[in-house]
């Protein structure tokens, strides 16, 4: 029998998915229960505030998983951590066959602009990512302004080029922004 923890983290599973591949309007209890292959019950026993709840769970670990890749690789060599973050979006399109992307952005465009809660939680998360980044490169010596307009380039830029390769069905987009992105850094002339 499958533990409580097991349970419930399957279903936020399930809920992360759908919204990568559908956005957060797809997260409804019956499409979580059938990928999750979960019985109804579990839903109100795991989240007792319903879907909201679970789409607010599955957004939240979505946006911790992220930040946590983000923030580990700070500490390494700018065109180093670029890398990792674009192997990290080749690898997830590659292996759902295209069809995955950002759930944080599949939330945005597919659920937040309806639900103020969900739209708060979505900007906190793109917001977080921007300050991680921003902070990062100021540390390698750029000014505040240029990591401030660096920053959102990298995070809007990848979220356009991950919608461009599931579209394209191709990694095309993702390496052209990858190398753009390279570019920008060794213009900055950091000291990492």
């Amino acid at each position: 029998m499958a533990r409580r923890g097991d349970t419930r983290a399957r279903m936020v599973r399930s809920a992360i998915g759908l919204m990568q591949r559908n956005g957060a309007a797809a997260v409804t209890v019956d499409a979580v229960l059938a990928d999750s292959d979960t019985p109804r019950g579990s839903v109100y026993h795991h989240f007792p505030g319903g879907r909201d709840q679970l789409v607010g769970d599955a957004l939240r670990s979505a946006g911790d998983i992220m930040t946590s890749m983000i923030r580990s690789s700070i500490d390494k060599p700018l065109r180093e951590a670029v890398d990792e973050y674009f192997d990290f979006w080749r690898h997830m399109l590659t292996s759902s066959d295209y069809r995955a992307g950002c759930p944080i952005a599949g939330a945005a465009v597919g659920g937040a602009e309806s639900d103020p809660a969900l739209h708060d939680q979505v900007a906190e998360i793109f917001t977080e990512w921007h300050v991680i980044i921003r902070d990062t490169l100021v540390a390698a010596g750029a000014s505040a302004a240029r990591a401030q307009s660096v920053a959102i380039m990298l995070v809007a830029a990848t979220e356009g080029a991950l919608i461009l390769a599931r579209v394209q069905r191709s990694l095309a987009p993702v390496d052209d922004v990858a190398d753009e992105i390279r570019h920008v850094i060794d213009s900055l002339d950091l000291a990492t």
